[in-house]
């Protein structure tokens, strides 16, 4: 894997490639761009300008003034007091999918932090030091990135390889030494929205595997039940507007064409329940929320999230005290996102309702060879209602959550971060669901000779590469986990 450069900032692809392993790595424009950043913030230092986190207090103690000679120990409270995570860590992809976002914000060049700083957040990534980061108890992005910023300053607690390690254990990992922050360093480390986008990135990574999968599985599962192809009928589809539509009919022709199995149900149905008839408007509308959610993901790692940022030079230095970092575009595109996906993965329980089901199926009860003595598909399905039914629940709206923080001054609150590891949760169970309708989907064509289409038998081979038919034989857990697993981590054939 070749490493990835920050120029002037990256894309989600490349923070999702950055997450999964790739080396990171800061082109001279980008260096020179940071040290520019810092040199302003040294002029404002020496002339005494009045600035947010610089030289005052943050949060609800904005208008108390912080002397020069305590500026570094305000950077270093920050993090000690901005630390406040709570449970379970992180996974190690998603806390570098973070800290590459950091790395990109930086690179833009108005954040004020010293190159020094940067290097040893990219020295983490590539010596594959990951920092223990609890997921709970942020409202947007300040608690993340505090502690991950602990590390840097040897603080905190870290993961390199299978062993958790204190920071400056981390540190000497990465061949890195302990930083003494200097001013807004340390308001600079936890500000912005790194965590929200960088956990965004993979959401976007994981949704768009799922939305190809979706589509893949459809069309196996409505030929194992000899669906109609009517519905999907190009100049029926081109009645509406073009929109992703049009695209998904068209996947579902070409998976379809030729069928054996679908020529010998012609006639049968005059037209087949929605969750077949309507898969190309409802993952079409998918893949339409799926564009508009990485279009802004895209705007904002191009955009500055610092609050507050640094433009001019050390002669006419400014400094913009805004709201950069409040994220509302973020957390509506990912509570956007995760609706649809959710919504996506509910019609494929619907789908696998129909597989199991003799009443509609025409297949045996369950899928099962010896229905009685064996239950077959019967529970997978419970476990697939269950999942829909929790995807309902976590895709209420973040981003309307509320609250107030900080003694009134920070009265409103996006929750961009809580949306993207919620659209997250909302994208790992639509990958158990749609594994569940993949195996279930494969079952039934063990029972249909008729010959399948050329588009859906490399599906059904894919998934006899990974698993077996189904016969009571073994847990029926380790199959769905397989199959989970393979929609994650590859691309339908």
């Amino acid at each position: 894997m070749s490493d990835i450069v920050v120029d002037t900032h990256l894309g989600w692809r490349e923070v999702a490639a950055v997450a999964e392993g790739a080396r990171l790595r800061l082109s001279d424009a980008a260096k020179r761009r940071i040290a520019d950043a810092r040199a302003v913030v040294e002029a404002i230092v020496d002339k005494g300008i009045r600035a947010y986190g610089v030289n005052t207090g943050v949060g609800a103690l904005c208008d108390v003034v912080v002397d020069r000679p305590l500026q570094r120990q305000l950077s270093h409270n920050i993090l000690m007091s901005h630390a406040t995570g709570i449970g379970a860590p992180l996974g190690i992809v998603e806390t570098r999918a973070i800290m590459a976002t950091a790395v990109s914000n930086y690179a833009l060049g108005h954040s004020g932090v010293r190159l020094e700083v940067v290097e040893a957040l990219v020295g983490l990534l590539n010596a594959d030091v990951a920092p223990l980061v609890p997921a709970k108890g942020s409202v947007g992005y300040l608690s993340h990135m505090a502690h991950i910023a602990l590390v840097l300053i040897g603080a905190g607690r870290a993961r390199v390889g299978d062993k958790t390690v204190t920071g400056a254990e981390a540190l000497a990992a990465a061949g890195l030494a302990p930083l003494e922050l200097g001013a807004k360093e340390g308001l600079s480390l936890v500000n912005g929205i790194p965590c929200a986008t960088g956990l965004a990135a993979l959401a976007l990574k994981r949704a768009k595997w799922v939305l190809d999968w979706a589509d893949a599985i459809a069309a196996l599962t409505i030929e194992a039940l000899m669906g109609n192809p009517a519905a999907f009928d190009p100049v029926a589809l081109s009645l509406r507007a073009p929109s992703s539509l049009q695209v998904v009919g068209a996947t579902l022709r070409e998976r379809l064409a030729g069928s054996g199995i679908i020529a010998a149900g012609a006639g049968r149905k005059t037209q087949d329940a929605l969750s077949m008839r309507a898969v190309p408007h409802v993952h079409g509308a998918a893949r339409d929320a799926f564009a508009v959610a990485a279009d802004i993901v895209s705007r904002e790692l191009a955009s500055v999230s610092d609050n507050p940022a640094v433009v001019g030079i050390p002669e006419a230095p400014e400094i913009h005290s805004e709201a950069h970092a409040v994220g509302a575009a973020m957390g509506l595109a990912l509570d956007h996102l995760a609706v649809a996906v959710a919504e996506v993965a509910a019609m494929s329980e619907r789908r696998l309702d129909r597989l199991v089901n003799p009443l509609v199926s025409g297949l045996p009860a369950f899928l099962a060879a010896d229905s009685g003595v064996s239950s077959g598909f019967m529970i997978a399905q419970y476990a697939a209602v269950s999942l829909v039914n929790e995807n309902r629940r976590l895709s209420l709206p973040a981003s309307l959550d509320g609250g107030i923080t900080s003694a009134l001054q920070e009265d409103h609150l996006s929750h961009a971060t809580p949306a993207s590891l919620k659209a997250l949760s909302v994208i790992e169970n639509a990958e158990a669901i749609l594994g569940i309708e993949l195996l279930a989907a494969g079952q039934a064509h063990e029972f249909r000779q008729e010959g399948r289409a050329e588009g859906t038998d490399r599906l059904y081979r894919q998934l006899r590469h990974v698993i077996g038919p189904y016969a009571d034989g073994r847990p029926l857990a380790d199959d769905m986990a397989l199959s989970a697993d393979l929609i994650r981590t590859a691309s339908p054939d």
